[in-house]
């Protein structure tokens, strides 16, 4: 009979303990079931600065998604909160009412953002002030990017890891940013001073303000944030405020419990509680001779500790030795063991050239390292680790530790390693572990990393593995096709997938995954690039259905994070008239729209629209999308021109009435955006965008393509300059249509152009080269003819559940209501009382 197994807690630490009790067989000893308070899978952490800057998407950053759990036969229990352990009846109860009993139970609540004491900082609720917000989960990261999104000055209170990380988010969204920390020096924990003036230098290089010594005593504000003052007085002001002052380990449940805690719950070598056998604890919230860890390498170590003893090894955990490699804010930080000589004689080797930002220092005891810093080079890092974990012999020159000396390299080369040394200090594998995936069979690099994990945490050893990996499988060694292939389920690149589609006249993606797919079967994650491509290459004979589109495009509408949608109706190049103004201003008022947003594209955005509401709203407007959602041509941004402006050279608006006329909505591998300028001013902003237009003195019109400017900034590329209107529309269309048909699924414009090269598009598109260009003109043409609105859906739902009232995938706040005559000069006041959703 199997025991039940219960995990307070489905963090990092819970996820990989539980993954390693199940590699140890733990599926056959016990019934597992798992309690977290987020309404997630299992995610990352760590990656949430990525998430926040842009650079990941929040889908990517999931560790376990909830299908591993009902694969594995682990019951997930989430939202539910534990709130008291009965270890005398062996028996958890949580918020929602239920008590679950339990052979063993782990806890491993990790640990919550540290909030100063601050004056203002809370409401009397307990809850935080408006504006305030700590950085710990998806729901903090979803949040501040919201915000940030919405005001211009922020304050980070912490000058850590975490609080640059914040800074440097927040900053890739527009926003100003100014870094309080109240220690001496950026990093504390980490480096030491003249490292951490280094990384200061290199922090302000980027437009980061930096404050040190600055303590925080209080926030102001009644409603919202409005500023930060500091010990001696100063006040600065700011509308957002992210606190990474540090962690503290949650353990509020285990004291109400009745456990042993110091810092965290206090644990013995095997993880057990010091108070009961039969419960352990793993990961932030867990103190083992005197130290809790906030690093993953050590929770790793923890995790796989524990599941060895639950499954029956003897396995013991002595602590683990702490090495940091991070990307800080964009700057190469790299820090272990300690930090200045504590003895007269450790040897304390330095160099410093803080114009560059560059800082390096080893701290050297009986001929071992036991300390070492870099900032801003991080080349001699690989080898500083492999030292320090293994105590490996140095160099009699200690400069070699610093530098390549143009001798013999003191860094090992790969085959030189031995093969216990650990190269992804995250889970843990060694170069051995790396080895014996390849001798398995393994014979690709992404194929060794899914067998051993290796540079599945901060992803800083990728390189290593990869030369790991290439050296083990020697001649061997191949490349994942699959990286090659246009949609994950169907194992061909898009030329040779474009090429069969025709061949076969294949119009429907079912009929794709029939005829192409491995055993003819369907792949979710391959549904949206197949619909696009199909609609690219059959505007007339596409065969629609449902399950292959995304949610926005089933209902035309743009999903929000409360579950409501967003409708934008359409208005060519941004201009509207008085008529229509008046026709949203009644729907908007007549459905209680909560929120009316000006957009940055120069259209209204009317928010917080049920789903079931949408049909009816579209009939009321009896207006065209605005297509501000899907992959697809959405908007043309345009400045007034010739016809108001006194520098204007060019009519942009009617330029760019007539593109968003003739482009609207059709499909691409991307989103596309436009714009037209009317001068070189380019109040557009037509040099970022995926095709922008700017009209030059002579009548005549630039055009650029490659542009972007959001988590991606890239000015575009000078295509050609043309002599007419007429031309500007054939040469955009011309290369919107060799995009779509040759750019990978999801790949924008921004990458498109200098993968396939600025001279190569410009000899297909202006120069016809290849003699294509009437073709690509026909098939535009034959799309542009096959346009067929799709807000007339909404009249006709093409299925019956189509616009069913959704049920909730989490639950959410919905879309906050805003009033501008509120506080914060009237941008980011909330006011529920004039809610229109909440009258009567």
């Amino acid at each position: 009979m199997k025991r039940r197994l219960v995990v307070v807690g489905n963090g990092m630490a819970a996820g990989r303990t539980v993954e390693e009790i199940l590699e140890r067989g733990g599926a056959d000893q016990f019934d597992i079931t798992m309690f977290g308070d987020e309404p997630y899978g299992n995610y990352n952490r760590i990656m949430l600065s990525h998430v926040l800057s842009g650079e990941e998407d929040e889908s990517g950053i999931f560790l376990n998604d909830l299908s591993w759990y009902e694969e594995n036969g682990i019951t997930l229990r989430a939202p539910v909160r534990i709130t008291r352990i009965d270890r005398f009846a062996k028996v958890v109860d949580g918020d929602d009412g239920s008590s679950t009993p339990y052979d063993v139970l782990v806890v491993a609540t990790g640990s919550r953002s540290f909030i100063p004491p601050m004056e203002g900082v809370f409401r009397p609720d307990g809850s935080l002030l408006d504006g305030v917000l700590g950085f710990r989960s998806i729901d903090d990261t979803r949040e501040i990017v919201r915000l940030a999104r919405l005001h211009e000055k922020a304050v980070v209170i912490g000058g850590g890891l975490l609080g640059l990380e914040a800074a440097r988010g927040l900053q890739s969204h527009g926003v100003h940013v100014e870094v309080l920390h109240a220690a001496g020096h950026l990093m504390n924990q980490q480096l030491d001073a003249a490292g951490g003036a280094c990384l200061l230098t290199s922090v302000e290089a980027l437009g980061i303000d930096v404050r040190l010594n600055a303590r925080s005593t209080a926030v102001t504000g009644d409603d919202h944030v409005t500023g930060v003052i500091l010990k001696d007085g100063t006040e600065i002001p700011c509308d957002l405020v992210v606190v990474a002052a540090g962690i503290r380990a949650n353990t509020d449940l285990a004291v109400t419990s009745g456990f042993s805690v110091e810092r965290g719950i206090v644990v013995d070598d095997s993880m057990a509680t010091v108070d009961d056998p039969d419960v352990f604890a793993v990961g932030e919230c867990a103190q083992h001779r005197g130290e809790v860890y906030g690093l993953v390498a050590p929770i790793w170590e923890q995790a796989r500790v524990l599941a060895s003893r639950l499954t029956g090894s003897d396995a013991e955990y002595h602590g683990s030795r702490v090495t940091t490699k991070l990307k800080v804010a964009g700057v190469d930080v790299a820090s272990m063991g300690i930090t200045a000589p504590e003895r007269d004689d450790d040897e304390f080797v330095v160099f410093s050239e803080p114009r560059r930002g560059v800082y390096k220092s080893v701290i050297i005891r009986d001929d071992r390292l036991i300390g070492a810093t870099c900032v801003g080079d991080v080349k001699k890092v690989a080898f500083l680790l492999q030292a320090f974990d293994r105590g490996l012999p140095l160099p009699e020159e200690r400069v070699g530790l610093l530098f390549d000396l143009g001798t013999a390299a003191a860094e090992p080369s790969v085959d030189e390693l031995p093969d216990d040394t650990q190269v992804c200090n995250c889970n843990g594998v060694s170069k051995g572990a790396l080895v014996k995936a390849v001798a398995d069979g393994c014979k690709t690099v992404p194929a060794v990393m899914d067998c051993t994990r290796a540079g599945k945490g901060c992803g800083s050893c990728k390189s290593l593995v990869t030369k790991i990996v290439e050296w083990a499988a020697g001649d061997d060694m191949r490349v994942d096709p699959a990286e090659h292939y246009y949609v994950p389920g169907i194992p061909l690149a898009k030329p040779e997938l474009m090429t069969a589609i025709t061949e076969q006249r294949l119009y429907s993606v079912s009929a794709v995954f029939a005829a192409l797919a491995p055993g003819g079967t369907e792949d979710a994650k391959s549904k949206m690039g197949l619909t696009s491509l199909l609609r690219t290459m059959w505007p007339q004979e596409f065969v629609d259905e449902r399950d292959g589109r995304f949610i926005n495009d089933r209902v035309h509408a743009n999903i929000q994070r409360d579950g409501t949608f967003s409708v934008v109706p359409q208005m060519k190049g941004g201009v509207t008239s008085v008529e229509q103004l008046r026709t949203i201003a009644d729907v908007a008022e007549k459905y209680r729209v909560p929120m009316i947003k000006l957009t940055g594209g120069q259209r209204i955005d009317l928010l917080g629209v049920p789903k079931e509401d949408l049909p009816k709203m579209w009939a009321d407007l009896d207006m065209p999308s605005g297509y501000a959602y899907g992959k697809s041509f959405r908007t043309v941004k345009t400045c007034v021109g010739s016809d108001f402006c006194r520098f204007g050279l060019g009519d942009s608006t009617a330029l760019g009435v007539a593109i968003e006329t003739r482009f609207q909505g059709i499909e691409s591998p991307g989103k596309v955006k436009m714009a037209v300028s009317g001068c070189p001013r380019n109040c557009a902003e037509s040099l970022v965008k995926d095709i922008g237009v700017v009209a030059v003195e002579g009548g005549r019109w630039e055009i650029y393509i490659g542009g972007a400017a959001g988590a991606h900034i890239r000015k575009g590329d000078l295509l050609v300059t043309v002599d007419t209107p007429e031309e500007v529309l054939t040469i955009s269309g011309r290369f919107l249509q060799y995009y779509r048909e040759n750019a990978k699924w999801l790949e924008r414009t921004y990458a498109f152009v200098p993968r396939i090269g600025l001279e190569r598009i410009r000899d297909v598109v202006v120069a016809d080269s290849d003699g294509m260009a009437a073709d690509l003109d026909a098939r535009m043409q034959q799309t542009v003819e096959g346009y067929r609105d799709p807000w007339k859906e909404g009249r006709e739902p093409a299925v019956p559940g189509q616009f069913r009232t959704a049920l909730p995938l989490i639950s959410l706040p919905q879309v906050p209501v805003r009033d501008g005559s509120t506080a914060l000069g009237g941008r980011a006041g909330r006011s529920v009382a004039t809610d229109p959703r909440r009258l009567p």
